[in-house]
């Protein structure tokens, strides 16, 4: 393992510094850096338990698929976020099935979830270290359900607008109306209608693959 990579690890795994020196070497020893290509998908129901993932470069998605393939985006995971759910099985009664695929080329550390499984019956404080991550991303599926159960489509499209806005820091969003609609849980010919309308009221500028945000307040109005 590169200094680099050892130093990710000592700055987000924040249960490093109560690893005795034989654990901190077994982790290091055992994590593996992979690149994937964008579109790839790296867990799902029919591919064993990967383990816990830490993005280095790039973008990942969580979501969950229907039985008619219709899927529903959890969360994106950006450089310094954790996925737990892709090492489900060392979770007990975790009884629903997440997809993970790669958004843009990503750089990930991956430590095994049979090295993961091992250590968290050794050391109380990576159990309790996974818990958190693990009840930290549930919280981030029970709001994409709050939206999208009791959210008006407007209401959401907008507050995702602005969260692309702030993570990207541009008003200029590099999205198809397909992209957002996977997001967001929609389908893409009620996400056109409503990017439309929007433009139509000089909210934003729709371009080919791009929408530029042009007034940034009438949107935040549109989330209270």
């Amino acid at each position: 393992m590169t200094h680099e990579n050892r130093l990710l690890l000592k700055k987000y795994l924040s249960f490093w510094d109560k690893l005795t020196p034989l654990e901190q070497t077994y982790i290091e020893e055992h994590t593996n850096l992979m690149t994937y290509q964008a579109g790839q998908n790296i867990h799902n129901a029919d591919i064993n338990c990967l383990g816990m993932i830490i993005v280095k470069t790039g973008c990942i998605r969580s979501y969950i698929l229907s039985e008619k393939g219709k899927d529903v985006t959890l969360y994106r995971l950006y450089p310094g976020d954790i996925c737990i759910l892709s090492a489900s099985c060392i979770i007990p009664h975790l009884t629903f099935d997440v997809h993970v695929d790669v958004e843009e080329i990503s750089e990930l550390l991956i430590i095994p979830s049979t090295i993961l499984s091992k250590l968290i019956k050794e050391n109380i404080y990576i159990e309790n270290f996974s818990y958190k991550i693990a009840a930290d991303k549930f919280s981030n599926v029970m709001w994409t359900m709050e939206q999208i159960l009791f959210m008006s489509f407007d209401k959401r499209l907008a507050i995702f607008l602005l969260d692309e806005s702030n993570k990207r820091q541009t008003n200029i969003l590099p999205l198809t109306h397909e992209q957002i609609a996977r997001y967001i849980g929609s389908a893409r010919e009620v996400v056109s209608r409503m990017l439309k309308y929007f433009a139509s009221e000089g909210l934003i500028s729709l371009q080919r693959g791009e929408i530029i945000l042009k007034d940034i307040e009438k949107l935040k109005k549109l989330t209270l």
